[in-house]
């Protein structure tokens, strides 16, 4: 076999200084960022949702004049997109404001001279499926949302009974 030589020429252009890498910093980890506060994010960034009702209406319009089916289909993926986006975007902000309303209340009673009391998770989760009730109750669509909750449970229920091929 042919021997090769251990021994690398060395470059023409040699770095005789080295360079310093740019360190990239991601802002979402980084402390120098600061701390993440939803509700000074939503004050600052509030002109985003005139900007984004805009841009809904736009498409909506262009839904509307639109005669290509495919066209047709990611317009209206697009608007569907944006209408959950918005959905989610307004129970964040009532799950928000429904954690400030309980922190004041602790904070009067803790005023008043009372043991502060916090809420568990589960007794959370039951104050807001009564609050889920009420509403439904007030839109008129309680009977739908209780048929189809039905419905679900009914097909949980035949899953874990036992088959006829088993017996």
């Amino acid at each position: 076999p042919l021997e090769m030589s251990a021994k690398r020429p060395v470059p023409f252009l040699r770095q005789v200084i080295p360079v310093r890498k740019k360190v990239q910093r991601d802002p979402r980890f980084d402390d120098l960022s600061g701390e993440y506060k939803p509700e000074i994010f939503m004050k600052t960034y509030s002109f985003l949702d005139s900007i984004k009702k805009q841009e809904k209406e736009m498409v909506q319009k262009q839904l509307k004049k639109c005669r290509n089916t495919e066209q047709k289909e990611k317009l209206q993926q697009l608007l569907n997109c944006m209408t959950q986006q918005e959905q989610a975007q307004k129970k964040q902000q009532k799950l928000r404001e429904r954690e400030l309303s309980l922190k004041r209340q602790q904070r009067e009673l803790a005023k008043q001279g009372k043991k502060p009391f916090f809420l568990k998770k589960s007794e959370k989760r039951k104050l807001e499926l009564a609050e889920k009730y009420a509403e439904l109750k007030r839109s008129g669509k309680l009977e739908s949302f209780l048929n189809k909750k039905r419905k679900r449970n009914a097909i949980k229920d035949k899953r874990h009974l036992p088959s006829q091929k088993n017996l």
